[in-house]
This record gives C-alpha cells, sequence and structure tokens, in this order.
C-alpha cells in the first residue's frame, strides 16, 4: 500500500512559511516517508468508504489541533469567512488567538482512496492520498466541523466529496465544536 500527500493537503500541513500550529520537525517529504515506511498505531474508518483515518503515535512536536473552549479563554475566540483555497466559497470558521495547545499524543492522517481523489479531479499515482491530519491527545477521530460536513454534501463542484449529510453526524460534530476551537500561533 502507497500513501502520497495531496496537493490539496500540502499547503495546510507544510505551508510556506511555517506556522505553529502545522505539523512540525520534518518536511512534506519526511511525512510521507514516515507514513509508508511505518505502520499506523490504529486505523479507523472514515465518514464514508473511501475514507482511512490512520493514527500514529506523534513523532514531532505538533501540538493538539484543538483547545477545549473555557470561561478563562472564550474572550481569544475569533472568527472570520475564510475559503481553504481560490477556488471554494468563504464559509464562516473560529479559532483561538493568543492560545497554545500542549503537545499531541497522535497524529491522525486523513485518508482518501486514488478512486476518490480522482473523481474529485486530483488524481494520484498511489493507494491512498493525504488530503489532512488531526493532531489529538487521544487516538480518535476529532469530529468533523459541521461546515465541513456541509461542504461535503455540496458536492465536488463546491468543494466537498458529494457524501450526502449525516444528521446523527453532524449533532455529534456540534457538540464537540460547541465546546472546542481550533488556535493559531
Amino acid at each position: 500500500m502507497s500513501i502520497v500527500l495531496t496537493e490539496f493537503a500540502r499547503p495546510r500541513l507544510f505551508p510556506r512559511v511555517p506556522r505553529g500550529n502545522t505539523i512540525q520537525d520534518c518536511t512534506a517529504e519526511q511525512f510521507q516517508a514516515h507514513l509508508n515506511a511505518h505502520a499506523p498505531f490504529k486505523v479507523l474508518d472514515g465518514y464514508a468508504p473511501f475514507c482511512k483515518l490512520f493514527v500514529y503515535e506523534n513523532w514531532t512536536s505538533t501540538r493538539c489541533l484543538t483547545v477545549p473552549v473555557t470561561d478563562a479563554n472564550r474572550h481569544q475566540l475569533r472568527s472570520a469567512y475564510e475559503a481553504r483555497n481560490r477556488h471554494e466559497l468563504p464559509v464562516l470558521v473560529r479559532w483561538f488567538e493568543g492560545v497554545q495547545s500542549p503537545r499531541a499524543n497522535y497524529l491522525v492522517v486523513i485518508l482518501y482512496s486514488a478512486e476518490q481523489l480522482a473523481k474529485e479531479g486530483s488524481p494520484i499515482e498511489a493507494d491512498w492520498g493525504i488530503v489532512g491530519c488531526i493532531y489529538t491527545a487521544e487516538p480518535e477521530e476529532v469530529p468533523m466541523a459541521p461546515i465541513t460536513m456541509m461542504r461535503n454534501a455540496l458536492g465536488v463542484e463546491e468543494g466537498g466529496s458529494g457524501v450526502p449529510l449525516d444528521r446523527e453526524a453532524y449533532q455529534r460534530a456540534v457538540a464537540y465544536w460547541e465546546s472546542h476551537a481550533n488556535w493559531r500561533p
């Protein structure tokens, strides 16, 4: 089985100007090589048959992706409309500024099958393509953000995957993201 980093994920996980809330201590090529050379700690099913989550013990200093919202840090939440790339419509996102999370214990790598990526217009020369990575304290998936679920339901032409909205999964995601937020340095 082979894994490659997609052009969609590369700027998010390994931006040109490094940021403290992305993968640390390795290049995109070293990250990809590590995934291909080491078996995952655990494999989870993703939100659709074409999606798998490979859980690796964190070998870097990468920090957790999310921080719990508390009365003490709520005033540091920010929001804005942003697009993940120039082809997508901006959506409302929120994050912490001035808050730093602890080192992640696990990197949960989000993989799409080659067939799905070809369907989305991003063919790869591998079995699986990395479309994202979640940095967590526990070897479990952090629920997909509700807005990402909605974008996926809109279809490939709007930057999604074409998977219909799962109401129960959406409600679980809302419960999680109501009390957590990403952080930015």
